[in-house]
């Protein structure tokens, strides 16, 4: 079936059908009525090859992931679903192709051979070769976070200096004196993980605004990570009463180690950050945190994509979230028991 046997059928002309189709020039309603009406009972569908050599784009755009090794946490899931479900709706085909350590040939074969229109580019490093590498091309892309010059760059991001400065100055608010960030992987900050260092910035700022005490430590993004992280500080420093995470994938290790010891939450230890709701709402007693809203950012990447791929020449647009904290139940004032045990144990030399 194809638009000439669609054209005898209503009446009309070749061109009348292409212009239905495509929208390019005005149709009288009852004329593109009788045309879709033999479209529905033909079940025709546009031949997507044609349609994209004739426009000379592929309809599909291509989403660059960390490795499968390095274990996407939920968040990074939940957007990889999101994107391809936005990308469904635009009509878009989506080519993941993992990128860093062995997989720089498959990033290359993204960018060098004509498979994508665009590319929405995910785990952005301060100083990102990538980014420069999709410049040189030419090739329209978005990235989920941005690089340390990023005027150049069309990207979307979650304000993490923001938001954890937010979750200090809560626990100031409610008396904690002494706080720690659990921080992403060693791996992680020392590839310049634009989030991670963000985090730290924010901390660093909150800290010394509110005049606290606070420790910044990496940790792997897994649950047993989190368990021997919490359990290092717990032992390091006994007065610490709580923590402030970008490491979903830790909470619940975190929250396990806070059971070995009898720490109950929020009474003895406060625990708050940035991390997916789902994450959030499996924690124990429920996380106060700021709920990173996945399913929207894989939305507005994929619109500023398109956009960019349609006007590539267009100022780049910058989106910067800062969705609110959410109170739950894991914060609560400061534990005077704790910290007056803590104390008597440091003059008494233990």
């Amino acid at each position: 079936m194809n638009i000439g046997e669609i054209a005898r059928r209503a009446g009309v002309s070749r061109s009348t059908v292409s212009y239905t189709l495509s929208g390019k020039r005005p149709v009288a309603p009852g004329t593109r009525k009788r045309i879709q009406d033999v479209i529905d009972e033909l079940g025709y569908r546009p031949n997507a090859t044609a349609r994209a050599l004739k426009e000379g784009r592929t309809r599909t755009i291509g989403l660059v992931i960390p490795p499968a090794g390095s274990r996407l946490t939920h968040m990074q899931l939940e957007f990889v679903a999101g994107m391809a479900d936005a990308a469904g709706r635009a009509d878009l085909d989506v080519l993941l192709s993992p990128s860093g350590g062995d997989h720089d040939r498959s990033f290359e074969r993204l960018v060098s051979g004509s498979r994508v229109d665009g590319v929405i580019l995910m785990e952005i490093r301060l100083e990102d070769p990538r980014v420069g590498r999709l410049q040189q091309a030419g090739l329209p892309f978005v990235g989920i976070g941005h690089t340390a010059g990023d005027r150049q760059m069309c990207w979307i991001d979650i304000d993490y200096a923001g938001l954890i400065a937010h979750t200090v100055r809560h626990l100031a608010d409610l008396g904690h004196r002494k706080v720690a960030l659990v921080n992403r992987s060693p791996e992680l900050v020392a590839s310049g993980y634009g989030p991670a260092h963000r985090a730290r910035e924010g901390f660093a700022a909150a800290l010394a605004e509110r005049g606290l005490d606070g420790i910044e430590v990496p940790c792997g993004d897994d649950a047993r990570s989190g368990q021997e992280c919490l359990r290092t500080l717990l032992r390091a420093h006994p007065d610490l009463t709580a923590v402030t995470t970008i490491n979903e994938a830790a909470l619940p290790g975190i929250q396990q180690a806070l059971d070995d010891v009898g720490l109950t939450v929020p009474s003895d230890f406060s625990v708050t950050g940035v991390a997916a709701l789902p994450w959030a709402e499996d924690f124990r007693p429920p996380l106060t945190a700021a709920d990173v809203p996945a399913l929207d950012m894989a939305g507005k990447a994929v619109s500023l994509l398109v956009e960019r791929i349609a006007a590539p020449l267009t100022p780049p647009r910058h989106i910067l979230l800062a969705p609110p904290i959410s109170l739950r139940s894991s914060t609560g004032a400061a534990p005077t028991h704790r910290l007056a045990r803590a104390s008597g144990q440091v003059r008494d030399g233990r």
